[in-house]
């Protein structure tokens, strides 16, 4: 009789300890992964400002387009004080994504490294060319409406590589408006770049 009393207070000790059990191994949300903003807003995280120091901005992708706006991104941050280049000091990645799902964009195909006759002089990324097709990145494609112009920036310190600022936005434009589009963009973010905040992209109408 004792034995069995002891079994069943043992079943029932396992039994209230299986879902506290339970949670300590469910998974978690991964921290500092988020969705980025709605189509035609922008959103920055400020987790400091943006440094006055030397920053170096770096395109994840070598496109004619992505040349033309990192420019932008540089002059920004000129006015802002800070010193541009392309190497030393913080990093900035600069990520430039157009999005055309019946294909009549102009700008993502063909030659990855391929030459901009309007800008193509310092701020050509130091890579060779490479044939074929580029496979886009930096978030999902939409799955209706227009083509889509998506912009990331991420700035990393020098030591550690810690994650300082980031911000994103996205509108819908045309390939032909598509550097317009980006050039708006960019002054939405950097017209107040040192608050954590959700706003309109400055889409062009």
């Amino acid at each position: 009789m004792r034995i069995v009393t002891s079994l069943t207070a043992l079943l029932m000790a396992l039994a209230a300890a299986a879902p506290a059990h339970a949670q300590l191994q469910a998974p978690s949300s991964t921290p500092g992964v988020a969705a980025g903003p709605k189509l035609g807003q922008l959103e920055i995280k400020a987790y400091q400002v943006i440094p006055r120091t030397k920053t170096a901005v770096q395109l994840s992708s070598d496109t004619a387009l992505g040349r033309n706006l990192r420019r932008e991104v540089m002059i920004r941050l000129s006015r802002r004080g800070n010193e541009v280049g392309f190497s030393g000091g913080n990093v900035m990645r600069m990520d430039v994504q157009y999005i055309d799902l019946l294909g009549d964009s102009g700008i993502t195909r063909g030659p990855v490294g391929g030459r901009d006759q309007n800008f193509d002089g310092p701020a050509a990324n130091p890579r060779p060319e490479v044939p074929g097709f580029r496979i886009e990145r930096g978030g999902p494609a939409p799955m209706s409406g227009g083509p889509t112009l998506r912009i990331t920036l991420t700035l990393y310190s020098t030591d550690g590589g810690k994650v300082l600022w980031t911000a994103s936005a996205s509108c819908y434009t045309q390939a032909s408006m598509a550097e317009n589009a980006g050039t708006l963009m960019i002054d939405s973010i950097f017209n107040d770049a040192d608050k954590n905040r959700i706003g309109d992209a400055g889409c062009p109408l």
